[in-house]
């Protein structure tokens, strides 16, 4: 026991109690081992309480989990109390984290970024330093493959309401993954993604994207039919000298031209946040964009 809860337990007396670690509510942790490449990825997951609708209920992949795992979980089970007003139903949160208690870690610029050439990354690097990206295409791989069909004979899942959440880093594999797999998810959220980090890479995925939608005939590409896209940031990164504000909102209105096919973008700028403080109001967002109530027909 550490000196201060062994003194809080002395001076509480008995009123104090054993001190014991605080859970959270219909929530597990397991290990996960990519077969591809044996990365270790610790994975969270809350389970809302009562019984699944017919369909299943909606599910919420979040990238970063260590992070902001229990931001969304309580997010999502406080506003789904009362879905008549709030307007957001009951969900399964499923947090994609790594082996630590730290709230990032350095995997995460492997697992979100494509690979790139040197010269095109972001910032300078230090002689002999070669940092390590490129993995985004094995952590689709490992999500679509082996995490989703876990999570999906083990819960009820309703398969056509999936969203994925990344912020940062990886709110621009959320841009990767839709370019990428559209039949993936029916929802994705992209807070400040860091667009600058891939930028030419992504530029590309999204005209190829853009290309498929628009030969298409005229209707929605197998797989990406109604997709709803939420984009957004901090007021205050328009300052920021990566840009980051500015390619999100010039991106929001390039992929809103894209809804004839079947591609719902929206974008918000949080007030007076920045590129961290944004996450809470973020998610709070999120969660009434991808877990709106929808026809009572739509649950049988």
């Amino acid at each position: 026991m550490s000196t201060v809860n062994r003194e809080f337990a002395e001076t509480g007396g008995a009123a104090a109690g054993v001190l014991e670690r605080v859970t959270m509510p219909r929530s597990e942790q397991r290990t996960m081992r990519s077969r591809a490449e044996n990365r270790e990825y610790r994975i969270f997951i809350a389970v809302p309480e009562g019984e699944a609708p017919p369909s299943g209920f909606p599910v919420v992949y979040v990238l970063d989990a260590n992070s902001v795992f229990g931001t969304m979980v309580e997010a999502v089970r406080v506003q789904s109390r009362a879905p008549e007003r709030t307007g957001v139903i009951p969900a399964i949160v499923v947090g994609i984290g790594y082996p630590t208690d730290g709230p990032f870690h350095p995997a995460r610029h492997y697992d979100f970024t494509r690979e790139i050439r040197l010269e095109d990354l972001p910032f300078k690097l230090r002689e002999g330093e070669r940092p390590e990206h490129g993995g985004a295409e094995a952590f689709m791989a490992f999500i679509e493959d082996e995490l989703k069909p876990r999570i999906e004979e083990t819960y009820p899942i309703d398969r056509r309401r999936q969203t994925i959440f990344g912020h940062s880093l990886g709110g621009l594999f959320v841009l990767h993954m839709l370019y990428a797999r559209p039949e993936a998810f029916q929802c994705c959220v992209a807070g400040s993604p860091s667009i600058h980090w891939n930028k030419r890479v992504l530029l590309d995925e999204e005209r190829a994207f853009a290309s498929k939608l628009s030969t298409s005939g005229g209707k929605p590409m197998e797989g990406a039919a109604h997709i709803k896209l939420f984009l957004a940031i901090g007021e205050l990164e328009k300052s920021h000298h990566t840009g980051g504000g500015e390619n999100a909102a010039e991106l929001c209105e390039r992929l809103s031209a894209l809804s004839e096919y079947g591609i719902a973008t929206e974008f918000k700028e949080f007030e007076g946040e920045g590129h961290v403080s944004v996450l809470p109001p973020l998610i709070s967002r999120a969660v009434r964009f991808a877990l709106r109530p929808e026809p009572a027909d739509r649950q049988v």
